[in-house]
């Protein structure tokens, strides 16, 4: 084999693995909560822990009622549903989900997002949740600094809620907020109630 053949196939090769490794590199991380909390299904959820038993698709106008415009010192921004859930998550996909629908909220010095999952069964809703514990997370729908970021990751039945709040605000407020944008899951406790 001559070396003018040698050569040229050498050197595509090394600008490939080049190309490859750089773009390893260079591409930017997802960001990932800095602190989690996650909780799978219980009992409590046993008349919705199937679509079946809840078959009515979620509405924006039933998740953020007029009086979920404000959480604490967070204002809503923007709302976004989802046909296909896998375009609100990164790294992994939500098999058998048929809806997702996303609330971003901002205020002084931190923003945060809802986002709530509607799944086939619980057992879909706590694989969900285990794949957000390890292998991938939400799309941010807000920008915030991921570093000192907080999110609570609930499966309720065939549902799971993602709330994640971030910035620069205090801890004390980061919480609050938090705690304020769980609260939107009440909605699944209205669904369960509804079942009952």
């Amino acid at each position: 084999m001559s070396r003018r053949v040698v050569l040229p196939a050498v050197t595509a090769v090394v600008v490939v693995i080049a190309a490859v490794a750089g773009w390893l590199w260079l591409r930017k991380e997802e960001p990932r909560p800095a602190m989690f909390h996650a909780e799978s299904t219980s009992a409590f959820y046993a008349t919705i822990a199937t679509r079946q038993a809840d078959a009515a698709p979620l509405t924006v106008q039933e998740v953020l009622t007029p009086a979920a415009r404000a959480l604490g010192k967070l204002t809503l921004d923007a709302t976004a549903q989802f046909d296909d859930c896998d375009d609100a998550l990164q790294g992994l996909s939500a098999d058998g989900c048929t809806q997702a629908l996303r609330a971003t909220y901002k205020g002084e010095g931190m923003a945060g997002q809802f986002v709530i999952f509607n799944l086939g069964d619980g057992k879909a809703a706590d694989a969900l949740v285990a794949g957000l514990s390890k292998d991938g997370f939400v799309r941010q729908g807000i920008p915030f600094d991921a570093a000192s970021s907080q999110a609570q990751v609930r499966a309720m039945g065939h549902y799971v809620t993602v709330s994640w709040v971030g910035g620069t605000a205090s801890a004390d407020d980061l919480v609050q907020a938090l705690v304020a944008l769980d609260g939107l899951g009440q909605v699944v406790q209205t669904r369960v109630v509804a079942a009952g």
